[in-house]
């Protein structure tokens, strides 16, 4: 008995954490060109597909995510921005809070994203 329980323990702590990213999320990029360095990640699930758009402070203009994979605790998914293609590469650390990097041409750009609470 003790051992199942011990088993069941140690099973239940490998586990990786699912990411649950469908919300808005306000990013922080302070290392990101000005007009770049802060905004809106929304990431939404529809028909078991993950969606996602950025949104610049000052503009209505949603910037498309594409090709957003959400697998155990990671989340990853491509812009074009003037020209080039950024890629976000994002942790989850706890359900209101990610990591992670945008690769850009010129190179890596960390990012910090805190979830927004849901409008009542």
């Amino acid at each position: 008995m003790i051992s199942l329980f011990a088993i069941c323990a140690v099973s239940a702590q490998t586990t990786p954490k699912k990411a649950n990213p469908v919300g808005k999320w306000k990013f922080e990029a302070p290392y990101a060109p000005e007009g770049y360095n802060s905004g809106i990640i929304e990431f939404s699930l529809a028909e078991n597909k993950y969606s996602t758009f950025i949104l610049m402070p000052g503009s209505d203009y949603k910037i498309p995510g594409e090709q957003t994979k959400v697998e155990n605790d990671t989340v990853s998914f491509f812009i074009l921005l003037d020209g080039a293609q950024i890629s976000i590469n994002l942790k989850t650390e706890s359900d209101v809070k990610m990591t992670g990097v945008a690769v850009a041409p010129d190179g890596e750009i960390p990012l910090t994203l805190t979830k927004e609470e849901p409008q009542k």
